[in-house]
């Protein structure tokens, strides 16, 4: 392929989107595609110094705006780093998050305008989007129970804020029906990998024997 493919898998925390990201990495490298597997923010050391200051529960006093633009930057350094080579070396990059986690977080979740959020997004990401994005679903309680147990700055916000984002996702969603896909995130681990290959339809990925 000349340009590579974008995917990203989207959800609430606890939802296993780390989890089906590697899965799908593994099942698309086992039919010979280059995959590049990337978590945002992080991947790259600049990224993961901004990742560490904004999971920090340290920093309880962060402004939601400050929030955002860091998010961003990080975002920004990742692409530029790797996501972007990536694709136009015709690879396969699947991200866990992307900027749909803070339309979702810091759009729905801290009520920032949208405008906002949208030129954010728009810088952040050096203007790139995802050709297919996974959102993982799950209930707020549920999801809470599989967190970490020592949970970061943004795992610790309340149930409100986390009904809020997963609202913020099914917005989403519901506007762009080509793009994100929606998987119920509570079936069997099995169940979820084969829907999230069969969500991957219309891209031109030969997917043929690829174990679910």
């Amino acid at each position: 392929m000349e340009r590579g493919l974008f995917i990203t898998f989207e959800g609430i925390d606890g939802c296993g989107k780390s989890t089906h990201a590697r899965i799908l990495a593994e099942q698309l490298e086992s039919r010979g595609h280059e995959v590049v597997l990337v978590r945002d923010p992080g991947t790259v050391p600049i990224a993961e110094k901004i990742r560490l200051i904004l999971l920090d529960p340290a920093n309880g006093a962060m402004a939601p705006a400050c929030e955002t633009l860091l998010y961003e930057a990080a975002r920004a350094q990742l692409a530029d780093e790797v996501i972007r080579p990536a694709l136009a070396r015709g690879a396969i990059v699947i991200s866990d998050r992307f900027f749909d986690s803070t339309t979702a977080y810091q759009g729905a979740g801290r009520e920032l305008d949208p405008s906002f959020v949208a030129a954010a997004n728009g810088l952040g990401s050096l203007g790139l989007a995802p050709d297919r994005t996974i959102l993982l679903d799950v209930d707020v309680e549920e999801a809470s129970g599989r967190v970490d147990d020592v949970p970061d700055r943004m795992e610790l916000e309340g149930r409100r804020f986390r009904s809020a984002v997963r609202d913020g996702y099914f917005e989403l969603a519901r506007r762009d029906l080509d793009r994100v896909r929606v998987i119920d995130a509570t079936l069997p681990e099995a169940e979820v990998s084969a829907r999230v290959l069969a969500a991957l339809d219309g891209l031109g990925l030969d997917l043929e024997g690829a174990r679910p």
